[in-house]
């Protein structure tokens, strides 16, 4: 039961980042559209390398997160096994 609960702890985390890193990005990219009216290249330019790069960290964390529920389920699997 101790794997289990460390498993949906670290999942829980993992969670959290990936909100954190889905709003970031969010705002970028309203940044990024205000940017565009104003017709800020240069600016545009960084802020489009910088949402690049949070859309991969996104992807990243997004499939720890589904490894991390594969695991907790397959954990709680075997606790449901050895309860019987």
């Amino acid at each position: 039961m101790d794997k289990f609960n460390e498993l949906v702890s670290t999942q829980m985390q993992t969670m959290e980042k990936l909100l954190y890193l889905q709003s970031e990005l969010e705002r970028c990219q309203e940044i990024e559209k205000q940017l565009d009216v104003l017709k800020q290249s240069a600016e545009l330019e960084d802020l489009r390398i910088e949402i690049d790069r949070k859309k991969q960290d996104l992807k990243e964390i997004y499939q720890m997160f589904e490894k991390q529920t594969e695991e907790v389920i397959h954990t709680y699997q075997q606790l449901a096994v050895s309860f019987r």
